[in-house]
């Protein structure tokens, strides 16, 4: 399974930004869908979660601001970010789990001016 990132860039705080992760290949059945973020100097964390079935899970800092959402037939998660804040700045990895497997992307920049 291969993942394709897309979305991130430059962003004033309070703005907004779209991810994007496409999964292709021997696709099976993709359960759990995941984003992931690392800022430097810092541990990666989970920003947010979405099961098949539309269940989701947000990490603290981004209740309320952050959206995840997926589309199946087309084996992609979303991550709307709205109101980003400086503190949102990190490369944002896209995860999946396929058969029990976890497969990772490679990570999109998001950048928050000030």
């Amino acid at each position: 399974v291969q993942l394709q990132a897309s979305g991130g860039g430059l962003v004033q705080a309070g703005g907004s930004l779209r991810l994007s992760c496409a999964a292709s290949g021997s696709i099976f059945i993709i359960g759990t869908m995941n984003w992931y973020r690392q800022a430097p100097g810092k541990q990666r964390e989970l920003v947010a979660g979405i099961t098949r079935i539309g269940i989701t899970n947000y990490g603290d800092s981004v209740k309320g601001r952050f959206t995840i959402s997926r589309d199946n037939a087309k084996n992609t998660v979303f991550l709307q970010m709205n109101s980003l804040k400086p503190d949102d700045t990190a490369v944002y990895y896209c995860n999946v789990i396929a058969r029990a497997t976890p497969y990772w992307g490679q990570g999109t920049q998001v950048t928050v001016s000030s």
